[in-house]
């Protein structure tokens, strides 16, 4: 992976972890055990630490940065969705940010809360624990039902299996030209799409 150091500061990786080469790292980033950064992620610590604590997802074109003598943090088990831009903010414990959101300065995503796709959580702002924030700006729409908090579980464990498969498997490869009969699948939790699941309840 790009590693940049800057003031003598390099990025710290735990074993556990995966951080995809194509992702980048500079400076003051810290990924925690069990973490898993996907391609293209730029997770910049050249003013604040950027810091991922156990078990969290920092998904594809995410951005993590901020300011000096600020830490940007994903806490245990946060879920960063595809794209999502974080900016010297705070994710609580098993919260998740969808894809496309932007979670601006000084703002606190609770306790296992939800941002939605594509919202904009302005500066400063304090999300409650367990509640669902959509819009542009981002306000409280609703409580999370346990289903809902027991699906984002679930789809965070996904990533916990796929930092171990990836550690495990993942490498460079020329592609084919055609492909092998009886082509296997990936095995994996039955984990169905939230609509899906809304639809059959």
């Amino acid at each position: 992976m790009p590693c940049y150091e800057i003031d003598g500061l390099r990025p710290v990786v735990h074993p556990s972890a995966y951080v995809h080469p194509d992702a980048v790292l500079v400076g003051n980033v810290h990924v925690g055990p069990r973490c898993y950064v996907a391609p293209l992620a730029s997770l910049r610590g050249d003013f604040g630490p950027i810091i991922l604590r156990e078990g969290a997802n920092v998904q594809d074109c995410c951005v993590m940065h901020g300011f000096p003598g600020i830490d940007t943090v994903v806490e245990e088990n946060g879920h960063i969705g595809h794209g999502a831009i974080l900016h010297c903010c705070h994710v609580g414990r098993n919260a998740l940010v969808g894809m496309n959101a932007v979670v601006m300065d000084r703002a606190v995503i609770g306790e296992s809360a939800m941002v939605a796709a594509c919202s904009f959580v302005k500066a400063g702002m304090e999300v409650p624990p367990q509640v669902l924030v959509a819009g542009v700006p981002a306000k409280v729409v609703r409580a999370l039902t346990a289903q809902e908090m027991e699906w984002k579980v679930d789809g965070t464990r996904c990533y916990h299996d796929l930092t171990v498969r990836s550690l495990a498997t993942l490498k460079p490869c020329e592609p084919l030209t055609e492909a092998e009969p009886d082509r296997p699948t990936v095995d994996l939790p039955d984990v169905v799409p939230l609509f899906e699941l809304k639809r059959r309840s």
